[in-house]
């Protein structure tokens, strides 16, 4: 794209797991150092303390800084601890029920996978954005890839802003940011040792 204007937004994923001594700190030098749409707070675990105080600890950073904050699933956690909104991994099966329960101004947000009916159903009930996914080689889940041609036909036919993430690389967000409105960046950068640099190296492929 050679309009800024139009240039895909970074949507950035928080770890799974990390120290809230430490990451809070990692966090602030990242979105100072690189323009960031959205934070997803997104944790593997179960535990409702883990989720709140994670929940607090990087609302002030993103906050701070004018960065939306939503949060992986735990719907009841959004007006509890500040945030802006919640993302569903479900498709487009509790959008409604989020948009009714959050209220007009929530972002409520919905991944589908590698189905198009999944991201029109999801529009359709209200969603402020779908996203789809994985797009580069996983083996997790079962190992099935969303195909760039969803992208290419959805920035032709649908106005619900879309988000690519999983697994991506430099190559595959240079191929895809004609296509997608956000990239939703994480793991790809926290494993490096230097996150900043690592997020700095994909905006430049949005380019």
């Amino acid at each position: 794209m050679s309009d800024e204007a139009d240039r895909p937004q970074i949507y950035l994923l928080t770890p799974p797991s990390f120290d809230l001594d430490v990451f809070p700190g990692l966090l602030a030098r990242v979105l100072d150092a690189v323009d960031v749409a959205c934070l997803r707070l997104t944790l593997a675990t179960r535990d409702e303390d883990a989720w709140g105080r994670a929940a607090d600890a990087v609302r002030a950073v993103a906050h701070e800084r004018d960065v939306a904050v939503v949060i992986d699933s735990h719907l009841r956690l959004v007006e509890r601890h500040g945030l802006d909104g919640v993302h569903l991994s479900n498709g487009m099966h509790d959008v409604r029920q989020a948009r009714k329960d959050l209220g007009a101004d929530a972002i409520v947000g919905a991944f589908c996978g590698t189905t198009r009916h999944e991201g029109l159903g999801a529009g359709e009930a209200g969603a402020d954005y779908v996203s789809f996914g994985p797009i580069g080689e996983s083996a997790l889940g079962s190992g099935a890839r969303v195909g760039l041609d969803l992208f290419a036909w959805w920035s032709e036919m649908v106005e619900v802003p879309v988000v690519a993430e999983g697994a991506l690389d430099e190559a595959l967000i240079r191929t895809l940011a004609p296509m997608t409105d956000f990239f939703a960046i994480g793991e790809e950068i926290w494993k490096t040792e230097d996150p900043v640099a690592a997020l700095r190296a994909f905006e430049l492929a949005m380019s």
